[in-house]
């Protein structure tokens, strides 16, 4: 079973690839549906509308404890906000999981007009990942047991050409900047899913 956080976002998508890979889903948006899942994803959407929800459902706490247990989580876009431990540019009063050791910078790809695509090596997967960027953070620092999954082209504050970290890995946990539940690719959520069933086996 398969959890989705839906108290906003993008959830219908992930539900859709999800069904697609033909496991079963719950949305979750109070504390009794997180009995029994064995992983979760974060979809994409408004990281501070989110936090400011999940703090007044009463869903904040247990979901962290949740994830302090080990529960195998996948975030996407605002869900990568959500999972870090350090976020820039957000509310004073937003809360995250910190289940990433990760510094997270929101928007940091610009606005909605700034949206891209681009195709990506990720590792674990064969096959380049077409990436679909919608207002999308990224990864500023990672701590010492964060895996480095995936980077895309950029440029610094002075236009020079860079590289960005969108994809990275803890443990159970993975996030990215991007959406690939808007695409037709399943590769990522393969890859979670893996985690999930590994877990599980153990």
């Amino acid at each position: 079973m398969i959890g989705i956080l839906a108290v906003q976002g993008g959830v219908a998508e992930h539900e859709r690839t999800l069904a697609k890979l033909g496991r079963q889903v719950r949305l979750v948006r109070r504390v009794e549906h997180l009995e029994g899942l064995e992983g979760i994803i974060f979809p994409g959407g408004e990281s501070t509308t989110m936090s400011k929800l999940l703090t007044l459902g009463g869903l904040y706490e247990p979901l962290k404890e949740k994830l302090q247990q080990g529960l195998p989580a996948f975030g996407t876009c605002a869900g990568m906000i959500l999972l870090a431990n350090e976020v820039h540019d957000t509310r004073p009063d937003a809360v995250s999981f910190g289940a990433l050791d990760i510094s997270v910078r929101r928007n940091a790809f610009g606005r909605q007009i700034d949206s891209f695509e681009a195709d990506l090596d990720f590792s674990g997967v064969d096959q380049p990942v077409h990436a679909v960027f919608i207002r999308a953070p990224w990864v500023e620092r990672v701590g010492p047991n964060v895996e480095v999954l995936a980077r895309a082209h950029t440029t610094d504050g002075e236009g020079n050409p860079s590289e960005a970290i969108v994809g990275v890995r803890q443990d159970n946990v993975i996030a990215i900047s991007f959406h690939p539940e808007v695409t037709e690719d399943t590769a990522i959520h393969e890859l979670f899913l893996n985690i999930v069933d590994h877990k599980a086996q153990r």
